[in-house]
């Protein structure tokens, strides 16, 4: 009996370890990073990998050909995107998938500004389909010319989902239409031309065998009213049922009038079907500064709750409960609203009113901020940082962290650290350490327990991407094309600067054995060794 028992279990261990090892949960994981399905790897946001034999000497060579570098250290493969890229690639199943535009055309029937999903093979770096979204028309003020694909594309199975620049959220087949016109969305060519906005009101554009399969697709600007500032720039998180986004709602070119002070700035969708399964309601959009960037993370243990955690244009990063809604109904239609289970202002009070208590103009220097980077969790902790549109210049900024266990309000301030400056960087948080970057360069290691800095190390150029911490190491990219590399821990010490023909806006990445670096117009990948 006994015999027997222990030969069950050690089949069933057997057969645990096989299906965590096909699902690349268990082997990927221990040995060479796993795969970055999503914006921030998971639902923490925390730009962190368990890979190891990651090189310092990498480079880039010299591009001879839009896919091809000579003299490159470790290079694997290269290929040309469009011209500008700001979100990070992700990496899953055999596939990788990168935001940019159309200013270096992959097929011949998509003219003009686009906004384009790239999706390459992950071994090869071939070219396997694109989805091209139309431009809005409405000029700088909710779609600016030329920025392409902000949002990194979220993988879960055979299926995608990503923001596009004209504020919709578009799933899509991860096969592209090689293999047919899956679901029943069937109308990708007049889509292609007006967006989800104008189906009936344009002509079709004509597809190709590499156009992207759209599954389904949900405007929020027309379903929910909002008004994207700019561009409509986040990425989505997952849940079990659900995707949620921040909706990017802002306000108008004046940058004081609020075009939609009643609409949601973050919403649930039904991750299979795309309908609308709650909205957030607790007086963002009201008080936005400027605009709902951030990505939402999501945790499902979070102080003993699911909770999906938002960084928001009103300076305060939110605790909403992920499963529970609670219900208004209004007209006789029902709305189901996001549960509030706690909220924390991350601006400092100085940074909102002066000393006799008059508020501080918004984009000054010494003004309030919002949050554009993503929140973290880690360890029962999030980690926020508030900042503004590089645009605005530099100023005065700060990262906080917070207990949700604490409750709601300033009482669940642990820490806050305000010798960083503005970012839209989001900080990694490895081994008891919090990395961040600030626009202005500057790179800090602060202790994750009391905020204690540790080291700063200036790269004198800005920073618009995020530190990855992989293998002892901090990777960032800066605007002069530097890849910087640090050692990660208490102990400063500078191993390396890698050097780009482009900007790096955009974050790296590890997966599956291989570091991707994206600059403006190229995306590297190099493999990992031992």
């Amino acid at each position: 009996m006994i015999d027997q028992i222990l030969t069950n279990r050690l089949s069933w261990l057997c057969s645990a370890s096989l299906a965590l090892i096909s699902s690349g949960s268990l082997f990927a994981e221990t040995t060479n990073g796993g795969e970055w399905p999503q914006w921030g790897k998971g639902g923490s946001n925390n730009m962190a990998s368990p890979a190891t034999g990651v090189p310092i000497d990498f480079t880039a060579g010299e591009l001879v050909e839009a896919n091809k570098a000579e003299g490159a250290n470790h290079l694997k493969w290269v290929t040309q995107m469009g011209s500008q890229a700001y979100g990070t690639a992700t990496v899953s199943g055999g596939k990788v998938f990168i935001g940019t535009n159309n200013e270096e055309p992959r097929l011949d029937s998509v003219k003009g500004d686009h906004g384009i999903v790239m999706c390459f093979d992950e071994q090869t770096g071939e070219f396997l389909w694109q989805l091209a979204v139309p431009k809005l028309g409405a000029g700088k003020v909710s779609d600016w010319e030329f920025l392409g694909i902000c949002s990194s594309v979220a993988v879960e199975g055979d299926r995608g989902w990503v923001v596009t620049n004209r504020g919709e959220i578009l799933c899509l087949d991860l096969k592209g239409l090689k293999d047919g016109n899956d679901g029943d969305f069937q109308d990708e060519a007049i889509y292609q031309t007006g967006g989800l906005e104008n189906m009936s009101k344009t002509e079709p554009a004509t597809l190709e065998e590499s156009s992207a399969d759209i599954l389904w697709g949900y405007d929020m600007r027309s379903e929910l009213g909002v008004f994207p500032h700019n561009v409509t720039s986040s990425s989505v998180t997952i849940t079990d049922k659900y995707i949620i986004c921040s909706t990017s709602n802002g306000v108008d070119w004046s940058h004081i009038n609020i075009p939609a002070p009643y609409s949601p700035s973050l919403i649930a969708l039904d991750k299979e079907t795309g309908e609308l399964v709650a909205e957030e309601a607790s007086g963002i959009s009201e008080a936005i500064m400027h605009c709902n960037w951030s990505s939402p993370g999501f945790d499902a243990n979070l102080a003993g709750k699911p909770t999906i955690v938002f960084g928001a244009g009103d300076g305060f990063t939110y605790g909403f409960h992920a499963s529970e809604f609670d219900k208004e109904e209004d007209g006789g239609e029902v709305f189901q609203l996001f549960k509030e289970l706690w909220k924390v202002d991350c601006c400092p009070k100085e940074y909102r009113f002066d000393e006799s208590g008059e508020p501080i103009k918004y984009a000054t220097y010494p003004g309030p901020s919002e949050i554009i980077s993503s929140p973290v969790v880690y360890e029962d902790r999030v980690y926020v940082a508030i900042g503004q549109d590089p645009e605005h210049g530099e100023g005065v900024g700060a990262i906080t962290c917070i207990d949700p266990s604490k409750g709601t309000g300033q009482d669940a301030i642990v820490w806050q650290f305000k010798g960083v400056g503005r970012t839209i960087s989001t900080p990694s948080v490895v081994d008891g350490c919090v990395y961040i970057a600030d626009y202005s360069g500057r790179i800090f290691c602060l202790d994750a327990a009391t905020g204690e800095m540790h080291w700063e190390h200036d790269t004198l150029s800005h920073i618009w991407g995020s530190t990855l911490v992989v293998d002892g190491k901090v990777l960032i990219g800066n605007e002069d094309g530097e890849i910087v590399i640090l050692k990660a821990g208490k102990e400063y010490e500078e191993l390396g600067i890698v050097n780009y023909p482009a900007p790096v806006y955009s974050t790296p990445v590890v997966a599956n054995n291989t570091l991707y670096i994206m600059s403006q117009t190229h995306l590297y990948a190099y493999e990992l060794g031992e």
